[in-house]
Formats: structure tokens, sequence, C-alpha cells
């Protein structure tokens, strides 16, 4: 469900773009606020597993459309909402600027819609409420499947509005809107029983590692156990599993070739457009999860991919994307993490100060 800036207008992305940088901002003071040591590695290695399992399309039977995890909910259950805003925005920027995996111009709004509507809707509105205090079980599941297919339904439905709004394609809403809600009502089925089970194993590890959980006694033991194998994970998939991804076009493409009868969408040719485009050829050092071919891939829109030569397309490139990505992302979660724990500890150490020297 990643944009491309073929459907995006300058007028939308940019409100886009002020949108989610508000929200990040935002999300960063709150994790500022809460965030425990131990949730600064979780943050890195789950920003890396997730752009790993991004990289997996499954197909979805009889639709000729494939899908891929959007790992919003499994952010936010596993980190807490804010903390979960920052790292998909992690994964969602990693992709856009060396991957070329969404437009520059869209980048707002695959964040927003990626990351919003799972975080900050479906885990506290569905997930919580139906989950409450359980330790997992059918409650889990439960929460874990509706809040999957309500967040990407709610995020499928946003990139109909931004694409309708920004008028620069021949997509009409009724259509496209038709087209688009079934398809991500099967990846979101797929989506939350990923979610689950992904959650019940991190728990069966460490029971604490949910946000509101108290600590059970299992200590830094439980946190190593649940990175390393979250590494492990992330490099098994990326470098190998991701081979066996499907090669059919994914819900969006599949609605857009449906509605429209074309296998790629223009991109416009004004100013803006262009600029991001060459900007994004230049940092796309791995277009399309792959080595640069004489032609680069930016932001591809085509709806319909060559099938490989051989399935599964066994890729040094594709391998080599899914490490350096992986990588890339848990540096940069990482880092975001351990920045905002530092001001924390920072700012804790002036009030101290502060009030040392006014009782002084």
């Amino acid at each position: 469900m990643h944009m491309a800036d073929a459907l995006i207008s300058p007028a939308v992305g940019g409100t886009m773009w002020v949108a989610s940088t508000g929200l990040l901002a935002w999300s960063a003071r709150k994790v500022r606020q809460t965030l425990d040591d131990k949730l600064v590695p979780m943050m890195g290695v789950l920003g890396a597993f997730i752009f790993a399992a991004q990289m997996i399309n499954f197909s979805i039977p009889g639709t000729g459309s494939s899908g891929h995890l959007g790992g919003g909910m499994i952010l936010a259950i596993l980190l807490g909402p804010h903390a979960a805003f920052l790292v998909i925005a992690s994964v969602l920027t990693v992709q856009a600027l060396f991957f070329a995996d969404g437009g520059l111009l869209a980048l707002g709004c695959n964040i927003f819609n990626l990351g919003v509507f799972p975080a900050f809707i479906a885990y506290p509105l569905i997930y919580k409420p139906i989950t409450g205090s359980a330790q997992g079980g059918s409650r889990l599941w439960v929460g874990a499947m509706l809040g999957g297919i309500v967040g990407l339904q709610m995020g499928a439905f946003s990139v109909v509005m931004e694409t309708t709004v920004s008028g620069i394609s021949d997509l009409p809403f009724k259509t496209f809107v038709w087209l688009m809600q079934p398809i991500h009502l099967a990846i979101g089925v797929v989506e939350g029983l990923a979610t689950a089970a992904v959650v019940s194993l991190v728990l069966r590890v460490r029971p604490e590692a949910l946000p509101e959980r108290p600590p059970t006694g299992h200590g830094a033991g439980g946190s190593r156990r649940v990175v390393i194998g979250l590494l492990i994970a992330t490099v098994a998939v990326g470098c190998g599993l991701s081979w066996f991804a499907s090669t059919r076009p994914d819900g969006l493409e599949w609605s857009m070739g449906k509605v429209s009868g074309k296998e790629e969408l223009e991109t416009p040719g004004d100013g803006i457009h262009e600029s991001l485009a060459k900007i994004q050829q230049k940092t796309a050092f791995l277009p399309d999860y792959g080595f640069k071919s004489a032609e680069p891939v930016v932001a591809t829109t085509e709806l319909t991919p060559k099938e490989p030569a051989q399935w599964p397309a066994v890729s040094a490139g594709t391998s080599v994307a899914g490490l350096v990505g992986g990588l890339i992302t848990l540096l940069l979660a990482g880092l975001i993490g351990y920045g905002l724990k530092r001001r924390a500890v920072a700012s804790t150490r002036q009030d101290q100060s502060n009030t040392g020297g006014e009782h002084s």
C-alpha cells in the first residue's frame, strides 16, 4: 500500500507531510516522557524485522493480486502507539530513500496511512478493549485480527481519498474504493494472523514485553532472547524468504490496474514531481530491492511486473537489499530511541539541578 508520487498532487503531498511531521514530533515528545531502557533495542530490531517482512508479498487466491504486512499493529502492541509510529516512519523513510519503494512526495501520505490508523485508532480502540489484561489466548487473536483488518481498511480508504483529492489521475472514487476495500480486507486477515502469531511468540519469551505490562522477573535474559530471535528472523526473512515473494501486483497496484486498464500511471512532469524523482534516483542505491540496472527503478507504478525467469527468484541483490535495509532501519530506529532517552535523562537531571538550586 505504498503510494507512488504519480497519485499525489503537491498540495496533498505537502499537507500530509506537515500532518505526519506534526504527529512525529508529538510522538517523540510522548516517547521521551515514558521510554524504558529495554525498549530502545526493541525499537531497532522490530524496525528491521518489519522492513524485512514487508519485502514478502503473499498471493491472494483467486484475485491475481498480492499483499504484504503493514506491521503497524505488531509495533503498537510491542512498543506502544507513539514508539510504533516513530518506527514505522523509519521503515517507510528507508524504503523510499534507498529502495525507491513509495514516492518522496507521497512519503507523508504513506507514514500517515500505515502508521496513524493501526497505532492511534485500531490499537487503543479495538485491540486493547478486546484483549484487556489477557496474557494471550483467543482474546489476543481476536483483537489482533480485528485491529489488523480495521487498520488496513482505514489506510486503504485514506489512499483513495488522497488520490481523489489530488485529482491528477483518472481513477474514479467509486470504482477505486470498491476495489481497494475488499482486497485489503483479505490482506488485513493475514495481517491480523501474523500480528497475533508474532505477539504470542514474544510473550512466551518475555511476558513483560508489552509496554503496559509490569515486570515478571524474566529480566534481561528474556529481553536478550527476544532481540536475538528477532534479529535472526530478520536475516532469514530478508536474505532468504524474500526470494519467495509473490510477483503479482499488490492490492493498490491491482486496484489501479482494474480501474484504469493501464499497466502504469504516468508521473506528472511538473517541477516538484520531476525534482523529487531525480533526488530519489540518486539516493536509491538498491532500487526495487535489487542491484541497479541500466534504467533505475524509481517509485514504480508498474501494475504487471515481468515474471522472473524462475521461482523462487533467487537473487543476490534481493538478499543484499534485505540485509542492508534491515541494518539501516535498525540503526535509524534505534538511534531515535537512544536519542530520545538521552534527552529524557538530560531533562531529568536539569530539573533535579534546578530543584536543588531552589532549595539551597
